[in-house]
């Protein structure tokens, strides 16, 4: 076997190495996904129609799992059970994984920027269960957060479980990230760049993610599907965008959305804040926090749990404009109340909620006033989902491709591109997943990465007027005539010269530690006894990065710089201080630039 075929070969074995690892992680995220929607339906049955008799709409793509109650519907109930939920589920997270609470997308997005991809063994199933509870008794919030976790968290065990390295262990978790949005939304592509695109306020993507990620998606995805069929999880009528002047209330809805989505991030933050200062246990806490979702859900019922049964029936231009507004702002409070207290749930599937019942009361207003220009308002619907959670979490890209997927609407992506980028740009300086960084520079797991790649792309020619001159020492000067030089100097490193000035070795102050407390050697120690020979140099062409990796093995501070075609031809020193000081004054010219 020739030295091609050899590496050939070993380049499938890895590659068929990490396939493996990227389907176990689809085929336990798409476990998990099918046991927490399983949960979900169970808890639905028992909590909300069993107790309180309240039987909220699902879906086209989903079913009820067991065959409704007879169960005469009772507000009080309705009232007290998100509590009751909050109570459970706040002393299970608070006992066992504090980590679990809230929206665990932005954890996940902690974990893999501050935390080297580390989840918790135990957050998968304490966030499976909190989670059911919370959003089963009534509490409001989506399954993208805690599928994100729970595939996070499987991703990650997995990583620790083949001791794979931090980098590796972070692109394992992405990849659980993906699996599990993908899966329970049907929607495998947009969970693979949801799970790339969601880790970064710019429109950047974290490209190593990407494909890994896609893998994983595709088997979770088959999987979930197997068991509750195929399809897209909303149905739609098939609308088709052919009105060019159908923009303009386009573009309108955009600024409706930004102006709701900040509304619902500072509503959000500011519950937040509100509990974190409340002076009683953390366990009560999302307790409380259910009573007032349970105060708002007497009145509008269908702000509770996911509500996209209400979603789809808007969709189908079935609900009125008054409805859908309170749906909005009811939605935002609920969710508030119910994960910003301490529940568990995410806010992917609230913001689908109440941007689409924003899109279709902005559809309807412009379909009574340009009925012959807005046609079908069900179409502002599915542009007002996508467009809204652009907004609150800065991912454009992933968003679009999510509803389109979700809703089979793919002859609505030219007005959802138009609202999604407008949505993004009018947003910026806000976001609901407060964990996301700047852009890849920002984040510390590149630090590490970047740094090499600037420092890569600078020479050492460049940084010329830092290159020290220093005074030389003769190979054959005594130690006695060094010592009356050595006070005058602020030299820590002496480089030595032949007679005939040739550069042919180097000493440092500490060096002549033992020398110079042991008079009477004086005499008779020169400087080529004290000297190392084994010179470590740089020239003027190689790059910073390669000097300072020099610096850091030999654990010095100074580099000798010689000439390109003479190592004896000494230029100066460089030192590490230097090299350090000058890649931070082009790093900040980089950020002011931008």
């Amino acid at each position: 076997m020739g030295f091609r075929e050899r590496v050939d070969s070993k380049n499938i074995a890895v590659a068929g190495k990490w396939l493996f690892y990227f389907i176990l992680i689809g085929i336990i995220a798409g476990c998990g996904a099918i046991v927490f929607h399983y949960l979900c339906g169970l808890g639905m049955h028992y909590f909300l129609d069993l107790m309180a008799g309240y039987r909220p709409g699902s879906p086209a793509g989903e079913h009820l799992l067991l065959p409704s109650t007879d169960t005469p519907f009772n507000r009080w109930m309705l009232l007290i059970l998100p509590a009751l939920g909050g109570l459970v589920s706040g002393w299970l997270v608070y006992t066992f994984a504090p980590e679990a609470e809230g929206h665990g997308t932005d954890a996940a997005i902690d974990a893999y920027h501050h935390k080297a991809g580390m989840i918790r063994g135990r957050i998968p199933f304490i966030k499976t269960i909190a989670s059911t509870i919370t959003l089963t008794t009534g509490g409001s919030g989506g399954r993208e957060g805690p599928i994100a976790q729970i595939g996070a968290g499987f991703g990650s065990f997995l990583a620790v479980k083949f001791n794979l390295s931090e980098r590796e262990r972070r692109i394992m978790m992405a990849a659980g990230i993906g699996a599990g949005v993908g899966s329970i939304f049907r929607a495998p592509l947009a969970g693979a760049l949801f799970a790339a695109e969601v880790l970064y306020r710019d429109p950047d993507f974290e490209s190593e993610v990407i494909i890994p990620a896609g893998i994983s998606s595709v088997v979770a995805y088959c999987i979930f599907c197997l068991v509750f069929g195929w399809g897209s999880l909303f149905d739609s009528p098939g609308f088709k965008f052919q009105n060019p002047l159908e923009l303009g209330p386009y573009i309108m809805l955009a600024g409706v959305l930004v102006v709701t989505a900040v509304l619902y991030i500072k509503v959000f933050y500011g519950v937040i804040g509100l509990f974190k200062k409340l002076n009683v246990p953390n366990h009560i806490k999302p307790a409380i926090g259910g009573l007032l979702t349970g105060i708002i859900g007497f009145f509008l019922p269908y702000t509770l749990a996911f509500g996209y049964g209400i979603t789809q029936q808007a969709i189908f231009n079935q609900v009125a404009v008054p409805t859908l507004l309170l749906l909005a702002f009811g939605k935002i409070l609920t969710t508030s109340f119910s994960i910003g207290s301490g529940g568990s749930g995410g806010v992917f599937g609230p913001s689908i909620v109440i941007g689409g019942a924003m899109g279709g009361a902005v559809g309807n207003l412009f379909h009574q006033i340009l009925p012959t220009v807005v046609t079908n308002p069900g179409s502002f619907v599915i542009v007002g989902m996508a467009g809204f959670f652009a907004a609150a979490s800065n991912t454009p890209i992933s968003t679009i491709i999510f509803i389109s997927e979700m809703t089979n609407s793919y002859h609505l992506l030219l007005p959802s591109l138009l609202v999604c980028s407008l949505c993004y740009l009018l947003s910026q300086k806000w976001t609901i997943f407060e964990n996301q960084v700047k852009s890849r520079v920002d984040s510390p797991a590149h630090a590490g990465e970047f740094m090499m790649d600037i420092l890569q792309t600078i020479k050492v020619r460049d940084l010329g007027h830092l290159v020290k001159e220093v005074k030389c020492v003769n190979v054959d000067l005594s130690f006695l005539d060094f010592k009356k030089i050595f006070p005058s100097t602020k030299q820590h490193y002496f480089p030595v010269m032949n007679k005939d000035g040739d550069f042919i070795g180097i000493f440092s102050s500490t060096d002549i530690r033992e020398v110079i407390f042991t008079i009477h050697i004086e005499n008779l120690v020169v400087m080529k006894d004290i000297m190392t020979q084994d010179i470590i140099t740089t020239t003027p062409s190689e790059d910073l990065n390669t000097t300072l990796l020099k610096l850091t093995q030999k654990n010095i501070d100074a580099l000798p710089v010689v000439a390109e075609d003479n190592p004896k031809k000494l230029l100066g020193l460089i030192y590490r201080r230097d090299i350090i000081a000058h890649y931070n004054r082009h790093v900040s010219k980089i950020k002011d630039h931008e």
